[in-house]
Order: structure tokens, then sequence, then C-alpha cells
């Protein structure tokens, strides 16, 4: 019995052993990062880097060759509509010159009839919007079309209603050039046959001086840029976007500027998508196809001025309840999305089908959850079926 006891307690001692070791060299479970996955809302942008200017620009330029005299105004100054902004002495033409003037003269008389005919064809079409938007409202209160239809044409009708404002401006503006051309051409005159005179460009519409080329006095030729007006309280945002990126934006969409200054994002919505790109080098010496974006304000752009930058966020796709995960919870395995589900204290590895993607999060289509757990950044070692330990959660 002695001998049979002192076996059981060396069998015991040699089991006790042999555990201690395997459990002294199985491995621990591996920590984790883990996230879950949530009902929530995910929106997708475009971002680039933008700037601010006025909707309605006006550059002050020099109908003639002549003296420019000292112009007394700075930047920032506001002007009205018809006050004398630079006073230019012209110089005598050749004949040459003369018929060039002439020529200039005809050819801005061409293009003020064309300002007017455009301003009149977008009156035709802000009042066509208007009365589409009347009948589809009328529908809409029946129920006969979609409300997504309803704030279509009246995104339209506003739209239409700024061109037009942009289509007058512009008509207007060609029709000063046209009389400081013609002005232009009486003073040159008056210059070859002898008798002094001075030509008075003056501001083609109200607003303020954003840049003056030189105040001293100088000599300029013909077609030379003098002065900017632009009005600081209608400005608009113009955004550079890779072509690659433009094609997903469309008018109306929602947009938020940020890094603009202020402690909140500034809400705009996109007016335009220029219809032609153009070829710019990057800072890498990368030749891109890009296009302008015009963006117009939705909150008042408080202290921002022509020319300052933004950082604009066009909202391309949104969901108020999308199942998201961290988009660092993925991977790809062949052709398809995995990610590592936490089930019991182990990795599962699992496939997913994803939707729409942002820089943070993805839309899950199918293959989790909602309240699943996944792991995020999950290392090359981590395999299906190993132990975890959760954190972050």
């Amino acid at each position: 019995m002695q001998a049979r006891a002192r076996t059981f307690l060396t069998i015991a001692v040699a089991a006790a052993a042999v555990a201690l070791v395997v459990f002294a060299f199985w491995p621990s479970p591996a920590p984790v990062d883990a996230a879950r996955a949530v009902l929530g809302p995910l929106e997708v942008t475009v971002d680039e880097q933008g700037e601010t200017r006025s909707h309605d620009r006006f550059v002050v330029a020099a109908p003639v060759s002549g003296r420019l005299l000292r112009i007394a105004l700075h930047d920032g100054d506001a002007v009205t509509e018809g006050e004398v902004v630079a006073v230019l002495a012209p110089v005598p033409l050749s004949v040459r010159e003369r018929e060039e003037q002439e020529a200039r003269v005809t050819a801005a008389a061409a293009l003020s009839r064309d300002a007017e005919a455009r301003a009149r064809h977008a009156r035709e079409d802000y009042e066509q919007a208007q009365r589409e938007s009347t009948r589809v409202d009328e529908l809409f209160k029946r129920g006969l079309v979609p409300r997504q239809q309803a704030e279509q044409a009246r995104n339209a009708t506003v739209t239409l209603g700024q061109e037009l404002e942009a289509a007058q401006y512009r008509a207007r503006s060609a029709a000063a050039d046209l009389r400081a051309a013609q002005a232009g051409l009486l003073a040159t005159r008056a210059a070859t046959n002898g008798t002094s005179t001075k030509l008075e460009l003056r501001a083609p519409a109200a607003g303020r001086v954003l840049r003056i080329s030189e105040t001293s006095e100088r000599v300029v030729a013909a077609g030379a840029p003098l002065l900017a007006i632009g009005d600081l309280e209608k400005l608009e945002i113009v955004v550079e976007m890779l072509s690659s990126e433009a094609v997903k934006v469309k008018a109306g969409m929602p947009a938020f500027l940020e890094s603009w200054g202020g402690d909140r994002p500034l809400r705009a919505r996109v007016r335009l998508v220029e219809p032609f790109a153009f070829l710019k080098v990057s800072a890498l010496g990368i030749e891109e196809r890009r296009t302008n974006v015009i963006l117009d304000f939705v909150d008042p752009p408080g202290p921002l001025g022509d020319g300052y930058r933004v950082l604009a966020r066009v909202v391309v796709w949104s969901s108020p309840s999308a199942l998201k995960i961290p988009i660092s919870a993925l991977f790809r395995c062949g052709e398809r999305w995995c990610v590592f589900v936490a089930d019991s204290g182990r990795a599962r590895h699992r496939s997913v089908d994803i939707g729409q993607r942002n820089d943070l999060d993805a839309e899950v289509l199918s293959g989790i959850r909602q309240n699943e757990i996944v792991v995020r950044h999950p290392g090359n070692d981590l395999a299906d079926g190993a132990r975890i330990t959760l954190r972050g959660l």
C-alpha cells in the first residue's frame, strides 16, 4: 500500500510539473484594438483647397495708351458706380493706332450686344424655372411627385437666379468697357488734333477696390489693367479639383468650409462644375487635369475677403443611419474585403461587402451585424481562431 501511494504521489507530482511547464509556455491571448459595428451617420466627401473671390469682379483697364496720373485710391476703399477711379492723358496716335482703337470700339460694341443677349436669355431661363418650380410644388402638395424633385426644382430656380444676376453684371461691365473705349477714341482724336484733354476712367459698378496694380504716375499701354473692383458682400468659392474627383460632384450638393480661421465650419452649396478642365503641374512636378468647382455661401462669410484660402469638403454621398465600421479594420483577402470579428475571446476571419467609405469609416452591406466587435489594425501574425483580448472599447 505504501509503495502504491508513493507511485500515485510521484505520478501526481509529475503531472503537476508537466501542467506547469505547459502553462508557462502556453501562448497568452494577443491584445488587439477593437471597435463595434454601429448604426450612425456617414458622409463621403471630396476635400480640396479653394479660395474665395468676388462673384462680380471688374478690372478697369486703360482703353488707350497714355500717361496715367497717380491713383488716389487705396486697396479696400469703397467706390460707387460711375465714380472716377483713374485719370489718363492719352498720347497722339498714328494712323495705324487710330484704326486699332476704332476696331477696339467695334469689338467692345459687339461684346456689349452679346452680353445683353446672354442676359436676356438668362432671364428667360430664370422665369421658366420659376414657372416649373411652381408647377412641381403644386404636384408635390398633391403627393404626385417626390420631395426630392420639388427640392431640385427650387434649387434650379435659385441657381438660375444667380446666373441671371451674374449675366446682368457682365452686361453692365461690357457696356462700361464700350463707353470707356468710345471715350478713349474721342480723347485720342482730341490729342491728335492738338487739343489738351484727359480721359476719366469710372467704376463700372459699386464695390471696393480689391487691388491696384500701381498707384504711381506712369505711362501705360492700351489694355493694361489698372485696378480691380469687386463686391465683398457677394463672395463665392472656387475649388480646383482633380477631374476624376469633379465628376462625382453635382450642382446643389452641400459643402462645408474649414480651416478658414473661424471656430466652426461654414456651410456652402455647389453652384457649378465648369465643363472644361485645364492642365496644372503639382508641387511634385506631376501633370494633373483639374476642373473649377464653384460654391456659394449658405452661411454669412463673415470676415472673409477676396482671395482667402479655405478647405472645401463637398458631400457627394450621405446616410443618416448606415451600418459602419472603422476603415482600419478592413484588409484585402483575394478579391474581397475581410475583417477579424471577436467571438468568445477568439478572432474569426470573415468576408464582408463594403459600400461607401471615407477616410475614417466604411459602410457594411453584408457580413457583419450591428454591435459585433471587429479588430482594428490586424497584424500579419493574427490568424483565424487566435486567442485575443480586447482594448479600446
